[in-house]
């Protein structure tokens, strides 16, 4: 009979055994994607820019003239973990594509799709998603100010990008710098970029990649749990994600009736001049006449703190705006009903751009008040995507103080209830509305200037 002490020894054994098996399990799992110690797994797409894999190391070298380079894998892959140390020189511009592709039948064969971004500069975006040659900026780092510190100029930074489904994460140095969902592209290949660049003091600066390897199994029990969350930013269409129910979210729009919502002097949905059509409200075209159409649309319940978050789309030349805090009895004769208004224009084509005073009737704008104007450090614009294109518009009222965002990026902020609030109204157009912008509360509405402009993904949350 075998003793109770060998059996003891025999299960220690066993668990011995399937540990150092479990161990070579999670080891083999990445694979390193310059194993071959050669470049014969990838290809060149678009620029000339040099790339050259030396002791185990990607060194790319920027060239005068030349549009971004890319080395991409001829792999394709869809859900993964990738994991890799970058080190570029000061000033030079960079990024790791993935999901990506280079069609015939697109801007002939330009490389499109996800990127992770890898820079130097003041903006502090290192890690950011961009939508290379297609949508621009998905993910800036504009609303995580801890991710804008994770990246170290000058020195070794370890990257991760876990692309599971349609939620998109990055890590830089361990903090979670981008949160993305999006559904746009399920997979595609990863490339190296070295980005174009315009002047001879840039040229021959480098950028080098090294210990990149990648995970395409057993994904999500590697998932990273970071000491931060970075900010969950969605692109799906007419849902809400887990992570916006959990903050309270709600669509204010259906996408598919108009329930919520009545005309500005009505007790119903206007009969003409609004459509709804595959998830998209639109307000028709009327010769550029000031609710005189469909007229303005307004929601049912008034709100006091809220986040609202909606997406638009501007046709040429078009004017339109969001409102808030809006008492619709207040307007007697004709015209838009009154409240604040986050204003939505073209600007190169609008007139309405060039009136009011200092451009504060521009996109983005506290319309006639506060002129719209990058708030964030080192970035150019207002980062707008153009007519024609989807923008978001996000509008956070709390405690008096409200804050307009373009594409996630801030553009407005001030204080309802201050006086330098009081001292601009009194200059304005508004000044004959007693206590104007500073009601306790308020309906929300989408405005006819007959216009056509588009919106969809209607959500807000209450404080």
């Amino acid at each position: 009979m075998t003793s109770l002490h060998s059996r003891s020894l025999n299960f220690l054994f066993f668990l011995f055994t399937l540990s150092l098996f479990n161990l070579k399990g999670q080891q083999t799992e990445w694979v390193n994607l310059f194993e071959k110690n050669d470049l014969t797994d990838f290809v060149k797409l678009n620029g000339n820019a040099e790339f050259e894999l030396k002791d185990g190391v990607l060194i790319g070298t920027s060239k005068l003239n030349t549009p971004n380079s890319f080395l991409a894998t001829k792999a394709i892959y869809a859900d993964f973990i990738l994991e890799f140390e970058v080190l570029i020189e000061f000033g030079l511009n960079s990024g790791v594509q993935f999901r990506s592709e280079s069609l015939n039948s697109y801007l002939n064969r330009r490389v499109h799709g996800y990127q992770c971004e890898i820079e130097t500069s003041s903006r502090k975006w290192a890690g950011g998603i961009y939508d290379e040659a297609r949508r621009g900026w998905l993910y800036p780092l504009t609303r995580n100010s801890k991710g804008q510190e994770a990246f170290v100029n000058g020195t070794w930074n370890k990257y991760r990008i876990e692309a599971i489904g349609n939620t998109i994460k990055s890590f830089v140095n361990g903090i979670e710098v981008s949160n993305l969902v999006d559904d746009m592209t399920a997979e595609g290949f990863i490339a190296f970029q070295v980005h174009g660049i315009s002047k001879p003091e840039e040229e021959g600066k480098q950028v080098r990649w090294r210990n990149v390897r990648i995970m395409t199994s057993n994904l999500e029990s590697h998932q990273m749990i970071a000491s931060n969350k970075a900010p969950q930013i969605s692109y799906l269409n007419g849902i809400l994600t887990k992570e916006e129910q959990r903050l309270g979210f709600r669509m204010l729009w259906d996408g598919k009736t108009s329930k919520g919502w009545r005309g500005a002097n009505q007790n119903t949905f206007p009969e003409k001049g609004w459509h709804i059509k595959e998830g998209v409200l639109t307000v028709e075209a009327s010769e550029g006449k000031e609710s005189r159409n469909g007229g303005d649309i307004v929601t049912l319940e008034s709100f006091r703190d809220f986040e609202l978050s909606l997406d638009f789309m501007l046709t040429p030349g078009a004017n339109s705006g969001i409102k808030y805090y809006v008492k619709t009895k207040l307007n007697k004769g004709g015209g838009s009903a009154i409240g604040l208004e986050y204003q939505l224009l073209d600007d190169n084509e609008h007139e309405d751009a060039k009136l009011g005073k200092n451009g504060n009737r521009t996109l983005g704008s506290l319309y006639d008040l506060i002129r719209a104007e990058n708030r964030t450090t080192g970035v150019r614009g207002k980062n707008f995507k153009g007519v024609g294109q989807w923008n978001n518009a996000r509008i956070v009222s709390r405690n008096g103080k409200v804050e307009h965002w373009l594409n996630h990026v801030k553009i407005v902020e001030y204080d309802r209830f201050s006086q330098v609030f009081g001292a601009l109204v009194e200059k304005s157009k508004y000044e004959k509305w007693e206590q104007f912008g500073q009601w306790p509360e308020g309906v929300i509405l989408l405005q006819d200037h007959g216009n056509e402009v588009s919106f969809k993904n209607i959500k807000i949350r209450e404080f």
